[in-house]
């Protein structure tokens, strides 16, 4: 028997300013799998993100998440069991590397034998060296400030780990052993995540479902074979012809 999905958008819809930023999308986001939203600028997917977290509202449809409708009242319960990783990391400049990872453990008053233990797990975990956290972001390289934002992100051992382009201002290097880092703390966490990028070889490496949008619709979803040897459109065909890097896979 299939386990139910972790979250699930049903019928979701979104305008601003009356116009449509996502129309009447139907997501389901599995349980241990990776799912990434990809697609042009402009085309709602860092607003499913900003509305899953409760950032935003839908102006019709409905959230579920573990099973039971999402509402505003229950927000700030839910976003204790989701981390949020954004591009450049969304690190606060006047915190060390330690105090950024450590803020919201210590904000909810958890043990500090437990968060002392938890962050040098989480250190090993993203490979990030322990004599560096008492750096402060400005001090720190773009890599290695994404590592400390994911680091954050799994400190309360979320249930859902949100991404959005996380590593999109990197250099294709540092981007590259992220990746293959992310591909192995999720497989070791059987980490739940949604991953918004604009590049569809990552979407192929990192995730169990692609999810492709265009307009705020979602145009296909499935796996890379899939959209390129049975594209549901010629919009699909023509973005994944734009993707030169795809020469590789």
């Amino acid at each position: 028997m299939t386990a139910d999905p972790l979250v699930q958008l049903i019928g979701i819809s979104k305008t601003f300013a009356g116009a449509a930023a996502v129309h009447e999308v139907d997501i389901s986001i599995e349980h241990g799998k990776t799912t990434v939203l990809i697609g042009p600028s402009g085309c709602g997917k860092s607003t499913l993100l900003r509305l899953i977290i409760g950032l935003l509202e839908p102006d019709s449809g409905e959230i579920r998440f573990d099973g039971a409708p999402l509402h505003t009242g229950e927000i700030d319960r839910i976003r204790h069991r989701i981390g949020y990783v954004i591009q450049e990391g969304g690190l606060f400049p006047h915190l060390t590397a330690r105090r950024n990872v450590l803020l919201m453990a210590r904000h909810l008053g958890r043990a500090e034998n437990e968060t002392v233990s938890r962050l040098s797990e989480l250190c090993a975990l993203a490979r990030f060296p322990e004599n560096l956290l008492d750096r402060y972001p400005l001090e720190l390289s773009g890599g290695q400030r994404q590592r400390v934002s994911l680091m954050r992100a799994l400190m309360l051992s979320p249930e859902l780990l949100l991404l959005d382009e996380p590593l999109g201002a990197l250099d294709p290097l540092v981007r590259a052993a992220l990746q293959k880092d992310l591909k192995e703390i999720f497989a070791r966490l059987n980490q739940t995540a949604l991953l918004i990028t604009h590049d569809l070889a990552e979407a192929a490496y990192l995730g169990n479902k692609i999810i492709l949008m265009n307009e705020g619709r979602i145009v296909q979803q499935g796996l890379l074979t899939e959209l390129r040897e049975k594209p549901a459109s010629e919009f699909v065909t023509t973005f994944i012809n734009a993707q030169r890097s795809l020469a590789v896979l």
